[in-house]
């Protein structure tokens, strides 16, 4: 199943200067909760941000050039976008595969995914990245659970069984 996993502002925010915009303590609890045992799928400019590698998960990153300024040791680096789709989808087929961004990995699987784990923060925030728009009325929705941290509320938020599979796809 691939699952996509992400936090969200009230305008889609997800991050700024290759950084996340807010840095929520339930947050990182709820996303190591999810993936943990899992395979995560990223981009280049998302697993450099990491500050290592994240433990008990099996990473695939897609890297648009050869150069890539991380020890890599038991990570499966991908440079092509179609390669990077198909093993995806492959590793989906044994075990939950969460993409965890950015946003144009987020926009690569919008298309594919089965589920959405969105932490939806109700701020807004200057920022140079966003989540792709997709249509709420085509999911069934589930709020896990509502929190608060330091004035800012969100909430854990589950989209799944989606209506419209097939409808956009975006390779390019």
């Amino acid at each position: 199943m691939i699952k996509i996993i992400a936090a969200i502002g009230k305008n889609r925010e997800l991050g700024k200067n290759n950084d996340l915009i807010w840095h929520l303590p339930g947050d990182l609890k709820f996303f190591k909760e999810q993936t943990l045992g899992s395979v995560v799928a990223m981009g280049k400019n998302t697993f450099n941000s990491l500050p290592k590698k994240l433990p008990d998960r099996k990473h695939i990153v897609l890297a648009d050039d050869d150069i890539f300024n991380k020890d890599v040791e038991d990570v499966i680096v991908m440079h092509d976008k179609l390669e990077f789709i198909k093993l995806c989808n492959l590793e989906a087929e044994k075990a939950d595969i969460f993409i965890i961004g950015g946003a144009s990995i987020y926009n690569m699987f919008i298309g594919l995914a089965d589920e959405l784990y969105l932490t939806e923060i109700e701020a807004e925030a200057p920022a140079d990245v966003y989540f792709p728009e997709f249509d709420k009325n085509n999911w069934k929705k589930e709020v896990l659970s509502s929190h608060e941290y330091d004035g800012i509320k969100y909430s854990h938020v589950k989209y799944y069984d989606r209506t419209d599979y097939g409808s956009y796809f975006d390779l390019g």
